[in-house]
């Protein structure tokens, strides 16, 4: 079966060619080459690969079925202990005149985590979506693409710290649904979205929507977001609420500063958090941030991350320094929590954790 199946591509494929090379000697003029020429000068791929290395300095850094499992804090992406990897991410993206597309797969362990993946599961989605430009200042889009909330984003390449931050793990990672961007004025814009209950990516088995919102001022120096949800995310739970606040400004050629500044309410549980993001550029290829975010989980309920009413403040150093596409980044940081949630080397509770971080990320 398979020798004839083979055979048979073949053949067509011979016949393909000897049509193609047939409308090339009798055709004066053909627009297929145009076309293709032209598909092609608009279509793009990007991406990036990381890995990283990790270790705690007073938690437990070892996988044990009897006393314990390596500490790390309670937020998404670089938590494996020793040398780890992140993923793999290819974007093939193509923008013509009226539409275009974004097909975003991933693959890897930062990946699995980031589309919420099942054990087994094939889906390596991260983003798929078209869209059409209306007018220069109108644009619709339909399908699966990163959340409008929050500072940080799932790609290691695009954020400047490389572990994240807590309102950026429990908030929404991605969206499938419709919006609709306006181009207000040249400063001013906004966007409009329904959408399916947060994160479920790939269909609606619930029948019930969330709606989006962004309004947005950016100029030359810098930018700022009012982003907000609200919709029920499962059946029997009240409507989620989330509203946030996403800036970043050049206050000087060589200093930055980033603000994000969060609440999120579900049937009385949540959280609410504000991070600061200063970042100096020291030379053209290295730079330092600090990442200093206060993170509070509601009264009610159980919680979202280590207890209710439990307070947790991250303090994250990173250095930055480009050689060409490559990315290298040495981390530390330091969390502490109101209550006792790691353990130290010797399995006792603590309520801090200080860990360290050397990641590499090549993008292309």
């Amino acid at each position: 079966m398979k020798r004839i199946t083979f055979t048979n591509i073949r053949f067509f494929l011979l016949i393909a060619f000897l049509g193609s090379a047939n409308n090339q000697l009798f055709s004066q003029e053909t627009e297929t080459p145009a076309a293709v020429e032209g598909f092609l000068s608009n279509l793009s791929i990007s991406g990036s690969v990381d890995a990283y290395f990790r270790t705690n300095f007073n938690g437990y850094n070892k996988y044990d079925e009897e006393e314990g499992s390596p500490q790390a804090p309670a937020t998404s992406f670089a938590n494996d202990p020793g040398f780890a990897l992140g993923m793999a991410n290819v974007i093939l993206s193509y923008e013509g005149e009226k539409a275009g597309f974004v097909a975003d797969m991933v693959f890897g362990p930062r990946g699995e985590d980031a589309v919420f993946l099942s054990e087994g599961s094939s889906n390596i989605v991260n983003q798929l979506y078209a869209f059409y430009n209306v007018t220069d200042k109108f644009r619709l889009t339909l399908g699966n693409f990163n959340t409008f909330l929050g500072y940080e984003v799932i790609s290691p390449a695009a954020n400047f710290h490389y572990s994240t931050s807590y309102m950026f793990s429990y908030g929404p990672f991605s969206h499938t649904g419709l919006k609709a961007d306006f181009a207000l004025t040249d400063n001013w814009s906004a966007m409009l979205a329904v959408m399916n209950p947060t994160d479920f990516t790939e269909f609606n088995p619930f029948g019930l929507y969330t709606f989006g919102g962004q309004l947005g001022y950016t100029n030359d120096a810098g930018s700022a977001f009012l982003n907000l949800i609200y919709g029920e995310q499962a059946p029997g739970l009240d409507a989620t609420f989330q509203i946030d606040l996403t800036t970043g400004w050049d206050l000087s050629d060589s200093f930055y500063l980033g603000l994000n500044t969060t609440y999120n309410t579900t049937d009385g549980e949540g959280f609410y958090g504000v991070a600061l993001y200063p970042q100096v550029k020291t030379s053209e290829n290295f730079a330092l941030g600090l990442r200093a975010e206060y993170f509070k989980e509601l009264e009610d309920g159980e919680g979202y991350v280590y207890g209710a009413d439990v307070r947790a403040l991250d303090f994250t150093l990173t250095g930055s320094y480009t050689v060409g596409n490559l990315i290298i980044k040495p981390e530390l940081r330091l969390d502490s929590v109101s209550e006792d949630v790691f353990l130290d080397k010797d399995l006792a509770p603590i309520d801090n954790l200080s860990s360290f971080v050397l990641a590499a990320i090549y993008a292309f």
